[in-house]
């Protein structure tokens, strides 16, 4: 199964969602998500925006369900990350399940696309309903292996890896360098 960009869209949704909302860590500097709800909308705006896309207007219950579910699609992440597909499945069949995830042809700009609906055609639900989605296509196609979590020290980030050769560790060129300079000093002061 070829993964083009609408899923692609989806699976990064889904690893803003949780990076914004979960984590410790964000590429060495100590991440604190937000905790206030005016803070939670905007911050779940924001990784609900495509990039130069417009930022949708997000309820305090839309933020609320979104970030409950980025606390479980981070579990999706690094079970997928470690190569237990078992957990990952066994984790996203109930969200697939709670959202009523559903397939649905939508014409977009004149043509017609496949988009993930929920059991309503709410914000929060149909987006927390892609999201499961994306990841459930990703997990089950060779695109299992592409999803990560940074192996940098002090980093909890998650991503979708799109490389060409599908080998990427960390989330971004600041954790690779990080760690490859930790790495070499380490090897240089014995």
């Amino acid at each position: 199964m070829d993964f083009d960009s609408h899923l692609v869209a989806l699976v990064d949704v889904a690893a803003r969602l949780v990076n914004a909302h979960t984590g410790d860590w964000a590429r060495g500097v100590e991440h604190t998500p937000p905790t206030s709800s005016e803070d939670r909308i905007a911050a779940t705006a924001t990784a609900l925006a495509r990039e130069g896309g417009r930022v949708p207007r997000v309820t305090r219950a839309d933020a609320e369900l979104l970030v409950s579910r980025a606390h479980d699609l981070r579990q999706v992440f690094v079970a997928a990350a470690a190569n237990d597909l078992d957990t990952a499945a066994s984790l996203l069949n109930p969200m697939l399940l709670a959202t009523g995830a559903r397939p649905q042809l939508d014409q977009r700009e004149g043509a017609w696309q496949v988009h993930f609906h929920g059991a309503d055609d709410s914000l929060a639900v149909g987006w927390a309903a892609g999201c499961a989605t994306g990841l459930a296509l990703a997990l089950g196609s060779s695109w299992a292996g592409r999803l990560g979590t940074c192996e940098a020290e002090r980093c909890d980030v998650v991503y979708l890896d799109t490389s060409k050769n599908g080998s990427r560790r960390f989330c971004s060129t600041s954790c690779q360098n990080r760690t490859k300079t930790a790495a070499y000093r380490a090897r240089t002061t014995r």
